[in-house]
Order: structure tokens, then C-alpha cells, then sequence
């Protein structure tokens, strides 16, 4: 901060070479104007999500253990997805800053003497800025001498009452103007400024975790409890039978690979492409698992204007007091609105259809949501215009709020307004504390303006509809107006408009009874949205809100989804989750489908990975109990890729936007559970049998010299030397483990996705015949794989042979018929005694 004797004043302000200096020395308003996270924090936050952390401890395990290649994998796919996840949001928020600069305001500095526009960036410590009304406070410091405004800090404290602010008293970036005129001196910029710092809290506290998310977080732990508790026991069984370190490293190795950690690869490539997919139709996503979350959704809270409708006005009717002259009406109406400093969609619309001259204001109050009127005191008289209710208890004639009239042009759906003229006709607009304050009014006319529909509004919300999702409707409009205009957009009110002076004073019970079964609510102040996000979630729904301006940003932060309009206000948008870059909330339903596609992807891939675990886990559980060995190499973990990770990218990129599973745990656990404990069961049923063969085999040189030769070449030992037979049995028997299991994970895709009703044992066929396809060409990939040395080498698999496949084969067929069993008569649920309880339907299918 300068000294005292260099600050400036509202005539001269900074010279152009002290502020040049100042900015160069970081003293500009640069962090402010920010419309999103930084690089660095996006960055952050997903290198070090709870997932990567989970592959990072599994590396740093293995790199112990000295298991390099593995370690990569585990390290690579966390920093993989970490790339994937932060280049997704950075795109999102380079897109989302192209945004702000096409809509950011300029302010108005005093340099030199003179006063210039310059961007919010450009202002530095010390500059002077000039305040209108409609300006935006882009810095904290105190108003000058000689000045005198209103500011809207509605954002900041919650109180929407327009504050009056004499000179000394600090104006708080984040707030706006909303009448007077006077010049600030910037003390805090950028970073120091509160707006920035309010930001920052906001989209820290925006951040939720997702349904899936959730459930995915407890399978990971409850796998990675299960997998410690496994290792403890074979590890100990290893240090009693004096296993070899190279033997523990290894098996540790294999226990290590049984955290689906391709299941974290899997979820951010679907979280990327969904908000890709999503931001090409008009819903840009800022947090990259906002696209799973609003799938979830099941109420939208908007409001009407910008949403419903286009934001577009036109003057249907003026229909004039008696006494009084039209013409004369109508000039002065027209006047009125082309000499307000403040002008907004309403005065647009009416100087555009009126005619009038541009008078010297005197004074002014400009409209706000809590107010609900607006006034201008001229030489000609003083003159106010708002809501017919408002102006009412103030006039000297009939009230307006019950006339015929404005009742039938309510009820066609008709934004209405009283036009009044004060008595007399100079009366102030202000109390004694400079607050505003209706005088004494004569009414002039009632106004009526349509609001212009969005040709897709009807549409969507049919289809929210039928896809069971509520929509609410909440505006500072009279409840009339909004719900004709609702009822136009095919939305029914429910038990009738819900006035927002009916919910002041309730308790919450009583407020949540009343949002709930409310549709439309009207004159709804900005703290009101936030209450009535609150009760909604409260009352377990997952909430959207759509809101464009500043106060609506702390609603957005109370809803699990926040979603802004591109035209809203920076503070919005970047608080919100989604920003809807057409200012259409049509574009949530692509956003939603996809979503939904990326939860039944996900949910149909955990089934996959959580067989796929669970088999290993009972295999390798029984197979040492049994003292037969050690049933995987940590190559043969590695075909993984091609029973689960290929079918699980399909599986996910073929879903269904169906509505997602809401007992998805239960699903699961009825799926894999009949699928681990039958594929284990065979799966061991062929170890044993190959190991004691081919043991015994060995050990009595009843084995052909030329499979011998082979598995010399396989264990690297001769057949004469100690442990050979113990060596050539393990391997031959762990070949023909892996066939199995390998066969039986691809078809395993049939009970997902069936392609006849024969096969329909765990769902229902849905006519895709993809999965089918998949299941054909992996099959004959495989097969082809064991009649390839490379393939079989790097896997660490003997070549296909007679013996594996006449066991192999039949353990299939078995195993086929045994499940679909299973899975058709619900052994499991009538084991469980679960019989009686309805089956959820199966994600995705």
C-alpha cells in the first residue's frame, strides 16, 4: 500500500507510469478475474484423489519388493488417469475463460486526470475506479469523497436489501451497484480481494462425491481389507514351509494384482468421454464427475426467465387508468424507462416499443428481487414501477392488486406492472436514512409483457417427465404469471403456485411438506432458493440448480449439482459443476443420458472385475489350503487385460442410458457372488486334477520324453533335478487353471449381455448382439494365443495341449449349465431366504 501522500484522488487518480509499474510488480487485479480452478490446483486434485493414492501405496509396495514391471503398471495407470481426469477440466476451464472474456465488462479507472476503460485485470492497488449503477465491485477499498451509492451484497451476507454506502465505508468485491455514482480506491486486488477468496471457498465447498463414487470407494476397501487379510495367511503358511524370497515375492505380487485398479482407469476414461460428448451439446463440465452425478438427478430447481423462456420481452398491452390521457400515458411510461440508469430486460422491452425522450434524473432506485419496483424522481414528477401487489398499499386510488384486469392478464401467463406517478409529484423516494421508500402513488396503468417460450421447453420438460425426474420452478415472478407460463411449457403446478410469502416464519417441517408438494413457486427471494435446495436434499432427492445470477451462486453451492447459464454471472459460473454454454436446460437430458450410460457401464464392469477378483481370491484360497501349490505366476495375472480390461471398455462404451440401480451393492453381490464361488469351484477342480497327474506323471517317468522336453524348457529345469516334478506340475496345472478361467470370463459376457432368451438367465436380452460378437472374437483370439510361443511365453502358459482341453471343455459346459441355474431359479436369494424380496434390475441391460 502507498503512503498516505501518494494516494490519489477522484480527479487525478494514478499516473499511467505508477500503474504500468504496479502491474508489472503483480500488483494487478489479475487472480480476481479468474473464471475457474488454476492449472495447479486441477492438477493436484487429481494426482492425489483417493484412487491414485491407492495405486501409488500398491507401487511403492512393489517397488520394495522389487517388482519393477509392476510397479509401473500400478504407478502408470494412477498418473494415466490423473491426465486423463485434469485434462478433461482443463479443457473445461480454458473453454469456460474464452467464455468470460467474450462477456467481461470493462470498469471504468481515473489515470492522468482522465478516466479510461480497462479490463477487471488491468485495475492495480491503488487505482481509482469510477462506480455506476449496473457496475460490477471487481475490488475491496473505500468509497471517496464526494460519493454516494447503493450496493447489492446479497452474495456476500445474505441480505438482498440494497446497503447505502457513504465515503470511508469499504465496498466489497462480489457486491454490485445498484444506484448512486462515486469513485472507490482499490486497496485489495487479486487474490486479497474477498471475491476472490469467496470463489475459492465456493468451489471448495461445491465438491461432492458421487453416488458411484461411493460405492465404488467401498468395494475398493472391502476388496483391499479381504486381499491384506488373504496375504497375512499365505504369507505366514509361506514362512512356515520356508518358501524361497523369490517364491514370496511373487506370490505377494499376485495378491497384489487382485485390486481392480483397471476398474480406476475404466471410470476416468468414461467420465472423460461423457463430458465430451456432453460439452459438444451445449453442457460444458467443470468437475469432470459432474456427468456421472447428474445422472442421479431426480429434481431440477429453475427458474423461469433465461430457462422456460428466452429472456426476451414484448409489450402486449398498456391499459390506462381512467381520467388519464393514453398518449400522454404511454410518452411519460416511455420516458421513464429510457432515462433509468439501470436498465434491464423490462425497460428494454418497453422503451423499444414506446416512444419518449431521455429526462435528467435526480434521483433513482433501481429494481431488485426483494424490492420488487423500481423509481426515478425527475423535474416532471416522480414516478415508480413495479409489481401491482407492491405498489398497492401506497396508492390513494382502488388497490391494483385485486382489479379485474391484472388478474386476467396474470392468469394468461402475462408479466404484469403497475405504472404510478408519485403525490405529489416531487415526493422523494428515500426515508430520512437514505433507504428507498414508496410516497403516496396515483395509478397511471397496468402494463402487461409476454415472456417468448423456448421452442424446445415443451419437450424437455415431457421428457424430464417420463425420465422421473421433478422439476421446480422458482422465481422472483408473481405465482400467477409463473405458473400460466409453467402450464404453457406442459408443467402443472401441483396443489397451486406457492407464493413465497407463504413460506416465510415455517418451521422445517412444515417448509419441507410445502416444498414438496409444491411445483411453482413465486416471488421466491434469492435466500429462498437456497432453503428450498436444502429441504430438498433434506428429504433425499438429488438436486440440480440452475441459476445465471450472483444470488443464485449460494443455491448452486447447496445442490449437488450446480449449473450455471453461460450469460450469468462470472461468480456463477464458476462455482457451478456444468455450464450450460446455450443457455438452454435442454441440454441437461443429452448431459443426463450420458451419464446414465457411464453408470451402467461402470456398474456392469465392477460385475466383471469383482468376478474376476473374487475367483482368484477363492482359487488361490483353496488351492494352498489344499497344499497343491501356488496357482498363479504374476504373468498369467496379466491376461487380465484381455478377460477384463478389452470386454470392460465395450461393455462400458455399449451401455444403456436407462435409469441406474439404486441397490447397485445388492446387484453385485448377487451376480458375482454365484459366479466366483462356481468358476473357483471348477477352476480348482482342473488345477487339482492336472497338478496330481501330472505330478504323479513326473515322478514316475511315465510321461513321453517329448512333453518332458517341453517342460524343461518351460521351468528351466531338467527333469533329473530336485523339484522338477513339483516345477512341471505346478505349470501345467496353472495352464489349465487359466484356460478355464480365461473361457469362462468371456463367457461369462453372455449372462450380461444375452443374445436369445435361452440364454437369458441373469437379464433380459435387449436386441444388442455386440456383446455376442465380443465374446466370438475373443474366444478365437485366445484360442489362437495358446498355439503362439510368444504368446504363451510371455504369459508364462504351456502351449494348447490334448490334455488341457479334455478337461477344459466339459469343465465348461458344466460350469455354464450350473450358473444359469443359479442365476434363473435365484439359488443365492432363496438360500439367503432373500426369495421373497424383488430383483433389482440389472444395471445397464
Amino acid at each position: 500500500m502507498p503512503p498516505a501522500s501518494a494516494l490519489p484522488t477522484p480527479g487525478t487518480g494514478l499516473p499511467s507510469r505508477e500503474a504500468e509499474d504496479r502491474r508489472r510488480r503483480g500488483l494487478a487485479n489479475v487472480a480476481g478475474t479468474s473464471s475457474s480452478r488454476s492449472v495447479t490446483r486441477i492438477l493436484r486434485t487429481n494426482v492425489f484423489s483417493f484412487y491414485n493414492i491407492i495405486l501409488f501405496a500398491i507401487g511403492a509396495a512393489l517397488l520394495a519388493l522389487g517388482r519393477w514391471n509392476d510397479a509401473f503398471i500400478s504407478v502408470g495407470l494412477g498418473l494415466l488417469n490423473a491426465a486423463i481426469s485434469a485434462a478433461q477440466e482443463i479443457r473445461a476451464k480454458r473453454q469456460l475463460d474464452r467464455l468470460q472474456l467474450l462477456d467481461r465488462a470493462p470498469v471504468h479507472v481515473v489515470r492522468d486526470g482522465a478516466e479510461l476503460p480497462v479490463l477487471p485485470g488491468a485495475v492495480v492497488l491503488g487505482d481509482v475506479v469510477h462506480l455506476r449503477p449496473g457496475d460490477q465491485v471487481v475490488v475491496d477499498g473505500p468509497l471517496l469523497d464526494g460519493g454516494r451509492i447503493e450496493v447489492d451484497e446479497s452474495l456476500l451476507t445474505g441480505e438482498a436489501e440494497p446497503l447505502p454506502k457513504q465515503p470511508g465505508e469499504d465496498l466489497l468485491s462480489g457486491s454490485s451497484v445498484v444506484s448512486g455514482d462515486g469513485h472507490q480506491l482499490a486497496r485489495a486486488v487479486g487474490a486479497a480481494s474477498h471475491a476472490n477468496k469467496l470463489t475459492a471457498d465456493a468451489r471448495r465447498e461445491s465438491t461432492d462425491v458421487t453416488p458411484l463414487q461411493r460405492r465404488i470407494r467401498f468395494v475398493i476397501r472391502l476388496v483391499m481389507v479381504l486381499v491384506a487379510l488373504m496375504s497375512v495367511t499365505i504369507l505366514l503358511q509361506a514362512a512356515l514351509e520356508g518358501f524361497t524370497l523369490v517364491r514370496t515375492v511373487q506370490t505377494t505380487a499376485v495378491l497384489s494384482g487382485l485390486v481392480p485398479y483397471g476398474l480406476f482407469f475404466l471410470v476416468a476414461v468414461a467420465y472423460t468421454v461423457g463430458a465430451v460428448q456432453s460439452a459438444g451439446r451445449g453442457a460444458l463440465v467443470q468437475r469432470v464427475n459432474a456427468v456421472e452425478s447428474v445422472s442421479n438427478v431426480d429434481v431440477v430447481c429453475t427458474d423461469k426467465t433465461g430457462t422456460l423462456t428466452t429472456g426476451r420481452l414484448t409489450l402486449t398491452d398498456v391499459r390506462v387508468a381512467g381520467g388519464h390521457d393514453p398518449d400522454e400515458v404511454r410518452w411519460c411510461l416511455g420516458s421513464v424507462v429510457r432515462s433509468a440508469g439501470s436498465p434491464n430486460l423490462t425497460s428494454t422491452a418497453l422503451a423499444g416499443a414506446l416512444r419518449g425522450e431521455r429526462w435528467p434524473v435526480l434521483d433513482e432506485v433501481p429494481f431488485t428481487s426483494t424490492l420488487r419496483w423500481s423509481g426515478l424522481r425527475t423535474a416532471e414528477g416522480t414516478w415508480a414501477l413495479g409489481a401491482p401487489e407492491v405498489l398497492a398499499p401506497r396508492l390513494t386510488g382502488p388497490s391494483v392488486a385485486a382489479d379485474d384486469d391484472v388478474r386476467a392478464l396474470t392468469d394468461r401467463g402475462l408479466r404484469v406492472l403497475a405504472f404510478a406517478r408519485a403525490v405529489p409529484a416531487g415526493a422523494p423516494l428515500r426515508n430520512a436514512d437514505g433507504r428507498p421508500r414508496l410516497p403516496d402513488l396515483e395509478l397511471l396503468a397496468v402494463v402487461a409483457l409476454a415472456d417468448e417460450l423456448r421452442p424446445d421447453v415443451r419437450e424437455t420438460v415431457a421428457r424430464f417427465g417420463r425420465d422421473g425426474v421433478d422439476l421446480k420452478v422458482l422465481s422472483g415472478d408473481d405465482p400467477r404469471t409463473v405458473a400460466a407460463v409453467a402450464r404453457q411449457a406442459g408443467l402443472g403446478s401441483g396443489d397451486g403456485a406457492v407464493h413465497g410469502a407463504d413460506l416465510d416464519g415455517l418451521g422445517d417441517a412444515e417448509f419441507d411438506q410445502r416444498v414438496a408438494a409444491g411445483t411453482v413457486f413465486g416471488r421466491i427471494a434469492p435466500e429462498q432458493k437456497e432453503r428450498i435446495v436444502a429441504s430438498l436434499r433434506r428429504q433425499g432427492g438429488y438436486v440440480a440448480m440452475i441459476g445465471d445470477g450472483v444470488n443464485d451462486a449460494r443455491a448452486l453451492k447447496q445442490a449437488q449439482v450446480g449449473v450455471a447459464m453461460r450469460s450469468g454471472s462470472a461468480v456463477t459460473r464458476d462455482v457451478a459443476d456444468i455450464v450450460l454454454t446455450d443457455d438452454s436446460f435442454a441440454a441437461l437430458l443429452p448431459a443426463q443420458q450420458a451419464g446414465r450410460r457411464i453408470v451402467n457401464g461402470i456398474a456392469t464392469s465392477m460385475q466383471v472385475f469383482l468376478a474376476r477378483v473374487a475367483t482368484q481370491g477363492l482359487v488361490i484360497l483353496a488351492v494352498t489350503m489344499l497344499g497343491l501349490g501356488f496357482p498363479y505366476s504374476p504373468s498369467q495375472v496379466g491376461l487380465t487385460l484381455l478377460t477384463v480390461g478389452v470386454p470392460t471398455l465395450f461393455l462400458t462404451a455399449w451401455a444403456r442410458p436407462t435409469a441406474p440401480d439404486p441397490d447397485l451393492l445388492a446387484s453385485l453381490g448377487r451376480f458375482v457372488i454365484p459366479a466366483a464361488v462356481i468358476t473357483a469351484a471348477g477352476g480348482v477342480g482342473v488345477y487339482a486334477f492336472h497338478y496330481t497327474t501330472l505330478f504323479e506323471g513326473f515322478s514316475t517317468s511315465q510321461v513321453p520324453p517329448f512333453v518332458v522336453a517341453d517342460f524343461e524348457r518351460y521351468t528351466g529345469l531338467t527333469a533329473g533335478d530336485v523339484g522338477f516334478a513339483e516345477a512341471a506340475a505346478t505349470i501345467g496345472a496353472q495352464t489349465a487353471l487359466s484356460t478355464f478361467v480365461s473361457y469362462a470370463a468371456f463367457l461369462l459376457i453372455l449372462f450380461l449381455g444375452p443374445p436369445h432368451r435361452l440364454l437369458a438367465s441373469w437379464t433380459r436380452p435387449d436386441g444388442d448382439r455386440r456383446p455376442a460378437v465380443l465374446v466370438a472374437v475373443l474366444v478365437a483370439a485366445f484360442s489362437g494365443g495358446l498355439f503362439v510361443p510368444a504368446f504363451t511365453d510371455y504369459f508364462g502358459l504351456t502351449q494348447a495341449a490334448d490334455p488341457v482341453f479334455s478337461t477344459v471343455v466339459p469343465g465348461l459346459v458344466l460350469w455354464f449349465v450350473a450358473l444359469s441355474a443359479v442365476y434363473r431359479f435365484r439359488l443365492l436369494d432363496r438360500l439367503l431366504g432373500l426369495d421373497d424380496l424383488p430383483r433389482t434390475r440389472p444395471a445397464g441391460r
